[in-house]
């Protein structure tokens, strides 16, 4: 460590205490250790023409906040978005072990106002070979950004805060302010700028704020959908826009296709990865701005390129949970957020006669088989779920099965009678159908599929993915579908 750069960044710090006219703020820090910083940023069209810091805590925050206001100072924005951990450190003289926390939360509160501050008032020059990748901090997106690299031109990097509350594991998340960072080092080492946007209060609004009125309402909710198709692509083609790139990449398994009515989204080539299901919201204005690298790729074909390109998250484990639930159960994030509390009701059967007792209709789903303490007998599945009555419907298997099955809020982007597949849950396999009745493209308030073979119809609330062949045309909502012999309640 060079005590010199350090005691001059200490005792003359620059920047501090002076915060710039019209400028955007980021913090990080807190009770925990104790140590708070907040950085400001001001820009002008592509350049950051002013910064200054606050800080509070041990002497290493100060320093630390004067070297990241003498790095981005006067730079390019793009220069700036590559100034992190590493390099606040390397202005100090190498910070020992102890003192990295300092510039780690400096880097963080940098990246949130760079954030803030392109969102909000950059404007950088349309550059054609100019891409924006959305970077999670897994192998997907790290090897979507390395073949887009690959390509040439100007790659940059972008990570969204979308979540956070004292029951999430950061850790495991892909949305965190731990995510965050680990994804700027991630981007940094692969030589990339690197933004960071906050989304908190946009993803509670557009996505946690439904799952919980689905739950409330005893439907069974994707929030993926909700989110890929209304929030987060959205979201980063807007900055696309901004940071004067035309295309946004993502480590999505999809492919984009394009007829002569435009863009539509199309399965990839790995069956057991596709993602398509949870992108079928997507507008086609959307997809004429997307690329998705991996899309003819295997997952195992992706960890072989992260592993040759030594990239540090080539062994990286997949993420299970929805991003949101990153270490907390589902009923205590019920719970928590949207006050949906343990209470008793009734597991009838078919006829109405009560089988057991359960602690609340939102821990059930249609289909669910396990955790219905019901013993003896042949098995027993959910078939259906009354939030008005806090009452649970069970029945044999077969009483799930169906040939029709009913569907709200459709779109559809090309004819209903294009329609001849359905995916009525991510993970499973395209159903044969077709619409009943005539349906034109564009927005319907309800619609009816008849499967050519009697299938479950999915849980309500569920998406319907509507495909062509591989290629999705369409999605909507389930509703419940009627269960024969099902008692009223």
């Amino acid at each position: 460590m060079d005590l010199t750069a350090f005691s001059e960044h200490l005792e003359h710090p620059v920047g501090l205490g002076r915060m710039p006219d019209e400028g955007f703020s980021g913090a990080a820090g807190g009770s925990a250790c104790g140590d708070i910083v907040r950085v400001d940023v001001a820009v002008d069209g592509e350049r950051v023409v002013a910064a200054g810091f606050e800080a509070h805590g041990c002497g290493a925050m100060v320093a630390a906040g004067s070297a990241a206001v003498t790095l981005v100072q006067g730079a390019s924005l793009l220069d700036a978005a590559r100034v992190g951990t590493k390099e606040v450190s390397a202005e100090l003289g190498g910070l020992s072990a102890g003192k990295v926390h300092a510039a780690e939360l400096t880097a963080d509160a940098l990246h949130r106002a760079l954030g803030a501050a392109v969102r909000h008032r950059a404007a950088l020059s349309t550059a054609s070979g100019r891409t924006l990748v959305a970077l999670s901090g897994g192998v997907d997106s790290a090897v979507a950004a390395l073949l887009v690299d690959r390509e040439g031109g100007d790659v940059v990097a972008v990570t969204l805060e979308l979540w956070a509350d004292e029951g999430h594991d950061g850790e495991r998340s892909c949305c965190s302010a731990q995510a965050v960072r680990r994804a700027r080092a991630l981007a940094h080492g692969m030589g990339l700028a690197h933004f960071t946007i906050d989304l908190r209060d946009e993803f509670r609004a557009g996505v946690v704020g439904p799952y919980l009125a689905a739950h409330a309402a005893g439907q069974t909710p994707n929030p993926c959908v909700r989110c890929n198709g209304h929030v987060r692509l959205d979201a980063m083609i807007e900055l696309a826009g901004r940071l004067g790139a035309p295309r946004l990449a993502t480590g999505h398994y999809a492919r984009v296709v394009d007829d002569e009515d435009g863009p539509l989204l199309r399965a990839a080539v790995d069956g057991v990865k596709d993602q398509s299901y949870m992108l079928a919201a997507l507008a086609p204005e959307s997809l004429a701005r997307l690329r998705f690298p991996l899309g003819e790729l295997t997952k195992p074909e992706v960890r072989v390129l992260a592993r040759e390109a030594e990239l540090p998250v080539a062994s990286a484990p997949e993420s299970q949970d929805l991003c949101f639930l990153a270490g907390t159960r589902r009923d205590a994030f019920l719970a928590r957020h949207g006050g949906l509390r343990a209470r008793e009701g009734d597991i009838v059967d078919r006829a109405g006669k009560r089988v057991g007792r359960h602690r609340g209709h939102h821990a059930f789903t249609v289909g669910q088989r396990r955790g219905l303490g019901v013993g003896g007998g042949s098995p027993l599945y959910v078939l259906a779920t009354d939030a008005a009555t806090n009452r649970v419907v069970v029945g044999p298997r077969e009483a799930l099965t169906t040939q029709r099955v009913a569907l709200v809020d459709v779109v559809l982007r090309r004819r209903g009678e294009r329609v001849n597949a359905v995916k009525l849950r991510y993970r499973g396999r395209p159903l044969s159908c077709r619409i009943a009745g005539p349906a034109p493209i564009g927005a319907h308030a309800s619609l009816e599929l008849e499967l050519s073979e009697p299938a479950g119809a999915g849980a309500p609330g569920q998406v319907a993915c509507l495909m062509s062949g591989d290629v999705v045309v369409g999605w909507a909502t389930i509703i419940a579908h009627s269960c024969t012999g099902v008692a009223a309640p």
